[in-house]
């Protein structure tokens, strides 16, 4: 029991380090691409990982994985997760603040924590909601503190709706996967719904280049791709859908707190943004938060 905690834990942790680096490196090809072809580009080449990831580790013909397969559960993942997610945040990512784009994430684990309690009859000790409020408001103080004074971004009432409603559209991706991953092959499910996800994302970036036409990717966009798409919605969908299996949601969402951690020293080194004591103080009630939000398994083992 303790090992698949661990096994979870780490895998969670991972999801989350390259997930926190995925907004900087975003940021430095955005102005290549448009953000939803980067979106359709970065999520079919995460399906085709896992993908081939499914295929060199499957025991039996393929046909008898699809036996059963709940195909309403993996649309509604694949639209959830992939396609309404990045759709709705690249395009709030164009009408609001910078400060917004770090808020979002610490509404994730609320969203997720209360669909566990609705849906999934998951009970939150007191000590993992206070390690949820501890992370909020971590977040919070990184958020509103992180944000370019010189960006010429505005803080709108429709691009916070969107960051919004996609947080919500993540949380039920979460929900309906911990659900379904508990009863089928997590790979296959995972595979397919980011399939599914990223062929609806296609005549979004079709019409986002219906005048310009297709954009040349230069090499280093590539490689950005690659490292987004490869990693970040390849083989870490699949490892947040394994901790999912390991871990209660609240658990695992509560750690999307550390997104806007990492992203910030990554920043910090490779943008040369600056830092106070406010967000070194955010910075620690974020891990802390993490820490009690995991105390109730330590407890009961």
């Amino acid at each position: 029991m303790l090992n698949k905690k661990l096994i979870g834990l780490s895998s969670i942790l991972f999801v989350m380090i390259v997930w926190g680096s995925s907004y900087p490196v975003t940021k430095m090809i955005i102005n290549d691409i448009q953000p939803l072809t980067l979106a359709f580009c970065r999520c079919s080449v995460g399906a085709i990982t896992l993908l081939l990831i499914f295929l060199i580790n499957k025991d039996k013909p393929i046909r008898e994985y699809l036996i059963g397969v709940p195909w309403f559960s993996i649309i509604f993942m694949g639209l959830t997760g992939v396609t309404c997610f990045y759709t709705l945040f690249n395009i709030s990512a164009q009408m609001t603040s910078a400060s917004v784009g770090s808020l979002i994430q610490g509404f994730i684990p609320i969203c997720i924590t209360l669909f566990a309690a609705m849906f999934l009859k998951e009970k939150l000790s007191a000590v993992q909601i206070i390690g949820v409020i501890a992370s909020l408001l971590g977040v919070m103080l990184i958020g509103f503190l992180s944000s370019d004074n010189n960006s010429d971004t505005r803080n709108s009432i429709t691009g916070n709706l969107l960051m919004i409603i996609a947080v919500i559209s993540w949380a039920a991706y979460t929900i309906m996967s911990k659900k379904t991953a508990a009863q089928f092959n997590p790979l296959l499910i995972t595979s397919l719904s980011t399939c599914i996800g990223s062929l609806c994302l296609l005549p979004a970036a079709i019409f986002e280049n219906r005048h310009s036409g297709w954009p040349v990717i230069h090499l280093n966009s590539w490689l950005a791709i690659l490292y987004l798409g490869a990693v970040s919605s390849g083989i870490c969908y699949l490892l947040y859908s394994k901790s999912l299996q390991l871990l209660t949601a609240a658990q695992v969402g509560n750690f999307a707190n550390l997104d806007p951690v990492v992203g910030l020293i990554i920043s910090l080194v490779f943008l040369n943004e600056h830092i106070n004591i406010l967000q070194i103080a955010g910075a620690v009630l974020v891990l802390g938060g993490i820490m009690l939000s995991t105390w109730k398994s330590r407890l009961t083992g």
